[in-house]
């Protein structure tokens, strides 16, 4: 019994046409919450695009969760121009988790963003009632990161909702102590979890797939 996928078409309020897959389970859940996982891919800039979320996506299927990934503005089959910044990209991750929301009639969405993606949809957290939970895998909060996405920021750090922060400790965009600085000022539930030796590229490769799964499905089940 394979996990069903199909393709959708959405349209952001500026116009922009994103290319969205929807991972179905291939039976039912009994969970008592229907929570849609809707994850958020690295820089569009650097060849970042929806396929490199397809393992993960295909995990949380297996479990039971309905995921959706999407390419974002200027991505794979999607219209538009990528930004540097990520905030036009805001607008995609908003008019994604809005269809979610009128098409699937969710209990809630759990935003995931990877690396990049991880300011984009942190800032995007507060912006749909509906998101009830966040997670970021490998969230780029060092230096010459900050300069590109620094204004990003404070969004999810200020935000009250449950935030799960996943990276390697040879993250070459971060390091550990940088991160511990950072979500000293986080306010919520904060949680971490380091993956001792591992770097950024290597955490985003699909021989860390199902890893990143287990973590994510463990987060979720905890909400």
């Amino acid at each position: 019994m394979g996990t069903s996928v199909e393709s959708q078409t959405v349209e952001t309020g500026d116009g922009v046409k994103l290319h969205v897959r929807l991972f179905r389970p291939s039976s039912s859940s009994d969970r008592a919450r229907n929570l849609v996982v809707v994850l958020v891919h690295p820089f569009t800039v650097l060849g970042g695009c929806q396929a490199l979320l397809k393992g993960i996506a295909l995990g949380l299927a297996g479990r039971g969760h309905v995921a959706v990934t999407f390419d974002m503005r200027g991505a794979g089959r999607s219209s538009g121009r990528a930004s540097l910044t990520g905030f036009a990209e805001v607008r995609d991750v908003v008019a994604v988790c809005d269809w979610v929301v009128e098409t699937l009639s969710p209990d809630g969405i759990v935003l995931v963003g990877s690396s990049a993606g991880a300011p984009i949809a942190g800032s995007s957290v507060d912006k749909v009632d509906q998101v009830v939970a966040y997670v970021s895998l490998g969230y780029p909060f060092g230096f010459m990161s900050s300069i590109l996405f620094g204004r990003h920021y404070p969004a999810i750090l200020k935000s009250q909702k449950p935030k799960l922060f996943v990276m390697g400790t040879r993250d070459g965009f971060t390091s550990v102590k940088q991160l511990e600085n950072k979500l000293r000022s986080a306010e919520g539930r904060v949680e971490t979890r380091l993956l001792e030796g591992v770097s950024h590229f290597q955490m985003e490769g699909p021989e860390y797939d199902a890893r990143m799964t287990d973590l994510i499905s463990e987060f979720i089940e905890s909400l």
